[in-house]
């Protein structure tokens, strides 16, 4: 009963963990979104101390059930474990803890989180490793099974589904999300949960408090006869049948073991006193080593979040192909971020905001320096002053909640003219697009040449005013390159 209730509520969170990030029309995130804010990582980046204690509490009551019912990696993972154990049962072995790399990669963790290091943050973090997956191989396929369904509806005079646009947003970003599937997959399909008991921080993390669970697996050792079935059939490895012994900071409650043992010898039960002597000395080194990385990892909160305080940009409605993208000398990230620097230091490139923008202006960075984490070009659309999802949706205070209001006055970036681009000089034609939709009235269509008011308008731009949504740069009907586009700010500012 205790295994089917865990399956049960660990497909169910998996699958809206999964909503979130196929969900093109934001439905979605408005029933689901609080689980995305439950994740440890981005509760811990976003300073959420009531969802660090609610975790770490749930930790020392049940063990690491937040392993096997809340993380959507860890949950994909037990799926290609289970086919694994389709086509050999039986198939696992106890096998001694990593410590040395299980905390090498915890304080590599640590120390990327301090220094700023986002990508590195972004490849351990599980739930933006599944994210990640999600964003870049199922939201196409749903995107596409939901186009279908889109023109059959049309054949048929119904408009209950609507076509969208299928498109690669980032090839770094789906390299790393394919490379992370089949890593994870065929280590899970082989030996269980190696990654979130070797590599994982996280798992590291929760498996301390683990040890002190009030309820955990435990061994009557009056009626186990040491088969050994209950070891070959724990994909965390931490079941010692010849010793009678359980490593709980590796186990991730999946109840296996329970439902695996023929003599009713394996229990969910209260802590029961420790007798074991052998390798005490060891456990209590490894002991302080936990504890000294879980100090640097609160210093690390805190830092982590010390960074925040500002708002957005505005924006229309557009959608123009065949744009080529600009080089800019800073790239622009979201309104909400604040500042690049912000935004590196909280961001895990989890892609939820890239896959809840409705206009396609977000993307996952290519730059070293933010790698996979988002920043906004305008080939596809602009940033509407209406919509606030990407500031919704982030779950780590990369990028914090704003109203319009605010995000029609904060200053992302700032339009730059190209001369050489623009079709009134170039081709000899009236347009003015740029100024007819800039939202805040930044930009001023004057004669070309200052004395003669029949000479071709170009325009003109008031930086103080201009907020960087990228609706002139959209609008241009300058092709391969606007004749205006928008530079990025290192930090935001209110206009």
């Amino acid at each position: 009963m205790l295994k089917k209730t865990r399956q049960i509520l660990a497909v169910i969170s998996i699958l809206m963990v999964t909503l979130l990030f196929v969900d093109f029309t934001g439905t979605a995130h408005a029933w689901f979104g609080w689980i995305a804010k439950i994740q440890f990582l981005p509760a811990v980046l976003a300073l959420n101390v009531m969802v660090i204690v609610a975790l770490i509490v749930l930790t020392l009551l049940f063990g690491r059930v937040y392993c096997s019912v809340i993380c959507p990696l860890g949950i994909m993972q037990d799926g290609f474990g289970w086919l694994g154990r389709k086509s050999k049962r039986n198939r696992y072995s106890y096998s001694r803890p990593k410590n040395i790399l299980r905390y090498t990669m915890l304080g590599l963790m640590v120390i990327a989180i301090i220094a700023g290091i986002g990508f590195f943050v972004a490849f351990l973090a599980p739930y933006s490793a599944y994210g990640r997956i999600a964003q870049s191989l199922a939201a196409p396929l749903w995107a596409w099974i939901n186009n279908l369904l889109a023109r059959w509806a049309e054949a048929h005079e119904s408009y209950t589904f609507y076509s969208v646009d299928v498109w690669l947003k980032g090839g770094i970003t789906l390299a790393v999300a394919v490379i992370t599937l089949v890593i994870l997959g065929f280590l899970a399909w082989q030996n269980g949960r190696t990654y979130c008991n070797t590599i994982c921080p996280v798992g590291t993390v929760l498996g301390f408090f683990s040890r002190f669970s009030l309820l955990r697996p435990v061994i009557d050792t009056s009626k186990c006869n040491g088969c050994g079935l209950c070891a070959r059939n724990c994909k965390s490895a931490c079941i010692n049948s010849k010793m009678h012994e359980i490593d709980y900071s590796r186990c991730v409650t999946c109840f296996d073991c329970i439902g695996k043992c023929r003599q009713g010898a394996i229990s969910y039960s209260f802590r029961r006193p420790a007798k074991k002597v052998v390798g005490e000395a060891k456990d209590v080194e490894v002991d302080g080593s936990r504890r000294s990385f879980l100090s640097v990892t609160a210093v690390t909160a805190t830092l982590a979040a010390s960074h925040a305080q500002k708002k957005t940009v505005d924006g229309g409605l557009a959608a123009i192909t065949d744009k080529k993208i600009p080089t800019r000398k800073t790239r622009i990230v979201p309104p909400g971020a604040q500042s690049i620097k912000n935004l590196s230091s909280h961001c895990t490139a989890c892609q939820l905001c890239v896959a809840a923008c409705p206009n396609g202006v977000l993307r996952p960075s290519t730059d070293i320096s933010g790698l996979m984490q988002p920043e906004a070009s305008y080939e596809r659309g602009y940033c509407r002053p209406e919509c606030t999802r990407c500031s919704d949706v982030c779950p780590a205070g990369a990028i914090l909640p704003i109203t319009t209001a605010e995000k029609s006055s904060t200053q992302i970036g700032h339009a730059v003219w190209v001369k050489d681009n623009c079709v009134p000089l170039t081709d000899g034609v009236e347009c003015g697009n740029c100024a007819r939709h800039c939202p805040v009235g930044a930009i001023t269509m004057v004669p070309s040449v200052a004395d003669d008011e029949n000479s071709p308008k170009i325009p003109v731009v008031d930086t103080e005013r201009c907020i960087g949504c990228g609706a002139c740069e959209n609008l241009c009907p300058s092709r391969p390159f606007s004749a205006i586009y928008v530079e990025g700010h290192e930090r935001h500012r209110n206009v």
